[in-house]
């Protein structure tokens, strides 16, 4: 007991950016390239799928990808690359939440894969400078509007599919 040393836990990985893009790559191919479709060069991801559940699916799956969005901030990628990741997510989350349709969308957009590889291309090594405290404000008020606009756009389609079904089962 007096040789012990606490066990430190960490949430994000060390801001060296080496394990930065790693991360980011293994988010996008979950969400994005997961599932090869045989016969065809087509992949599918994760991200169409949990999009399937209504209300929860496309607010989950904007969540995850804004795991991107920090490492990008971690790697140090200019505000304009992270505005334009963050509008990614964005328009993935609105017209994904069109039941059907958004989630053949989000099989196609592939928001994920376009932020990972906006990362690799602007972020770590390719990055001007280290991040400030006015890019982790930045970037919080960005992504607190993107995911603000998700759940917004998500309670939409869970009121309208309520009303739907109430109209429906009242017939």
């Amino acid at each position: 007991m007096a040789n012990s040393k606490p066990i430190d836990f960490e949430v994000l990985p060390p801001r060296d950016g080496r394990d930065v893009p790693d991360l980011s790559r293994l988010i996008a191919w979950l969400l994005d390239d997961l599932i090869p479709i045989p016969g065809t060069k087509f992949r599918l991801g994760l991200d169409p799928i949990i999009g399937l559940i209504p209300g929860f699916g496309d607010g989950s799956t904007a969540v995850i990808s804004s795991m991107i969005l920090l490492n990008g901030l971690r790697a140090g990628v200019p505000r304009i690359v992270l505005v334009r990741m963050a509008f990614n997510v964005l328009i993935n989350s609105l017209v994904g939440a069109i039941p059907g349709a958004g989630d053949v969308f989000s099989a196609f957009f592939k928001s994920n894969r376009r932020n990972y590889e906006l990362l690799q291309r602007h972020g770590g090594r390719n990055a001007a400078r280290a991040s400030t405290t006015a890019d982790w404000i930045f970037v919080g008020a960005l992504l607190g509007g993107v995911l603000a606009v998700s759940i917004a756009a998500s309670i939409g389609v869970m009121f309208v599919g309520y009303h739907l079904f109430k109209l429906l089962a009242s017939a």
